[in-house]
């Protein structure tokens, strides 16, 4: 569809506006200016806010359950992250919460699209101050910052729960979950190798852990 002189230059002087916004907001990426500025669509300040807004994380309530079956069930299905293969449902995840156990929830425009839980790591009351911590983001928001979102909030609320450490295992070739949790404080301690089976292959994980220093004192 043809547009008039007046209406290019209106959209240009949105696209400018938006993109200046938001570059100020590292949640907010340029493919979301795009789709705001299709064709046809005038900019008004109401809607590119309310487009912008950006997402927030909060503590899971047993009410997420049902989105955060089906994020993890993602995970499960692309045998990329995790050994389980049997598909959570909502019964199972609702299991988790009423515990000690930090869970979070990242929302985009009230949408949950990633998650990030701690668990028991042994019975032992000795490691009563360690809990395994695993984050998993929907695949149509991946790489938008929810990942780090997630588990930025988690840290926090595990610290103030008690926790003096998180731990976790990554498959060696998960390359961009190695990055993130490298670049939160995570260290590599080392490879278990052939821990476990998927799909009747052999794989290592590589062990990750990350002190919480406040916590070590007490």
């Amino acid at each position: 569809m043809l547009r008039s002189h007046k209406e290019r230059l209106s959209q240009r002087s949105c696209a400018k506006t938006l993109v200046t916004n938001a570059s100020t907001n590292l949640n907010v990426t340029s493919t979301r200016t795009d789709r705001l500025l299709s064709p046809g669509i005038r900019c008004s300040h109401s809607a590119r806010y309310a487009r912008l807004r950006p997402m927030k994380a909060r503590a899971a309530i047993a009410a997420d359950a049902a989105s955060i079956a089906a994020i993890y069930n993602q995970g499960i299905e692309e045998r990329t992250a995790t050994f389980e293969t049997r598909l959570r449902t909502v019964e199972d995840v609702q299991a988790w919460f009423g515990g000690r156990h930090p869970i979070v929830v990242v929302e985009d425009n009230a949408k949950v699209v990633a998650f990030a839980a701690t668990s028991a790591y042994r019975p032992r009351q000795c490691y009563a101050g360690i809990a395994e911590v695993s984050v998993y983001v929907d695949r149509r928001h991946r790489r938008r910052g929810a990942g780090r979102l997630a588990l930025e909030e988690l840290l926090r609320t595990a610290e103030r729960a008690g926790f003096w450490k998180l731990v976790s295992r990554v498959f060696p070739e998960n390359e961009a979950s190695r990055a993130l949790i490298r670049s939160l404080g995570f260290r590599e301690v080392g490879i278990y190798q052939k821990h476990a089976r998927l799909e009747g292959v052999w794989r290592d994980v590589v062990i990750v852990e990350r002190l919480i220093g406040s916590n070590l004192s007490v």
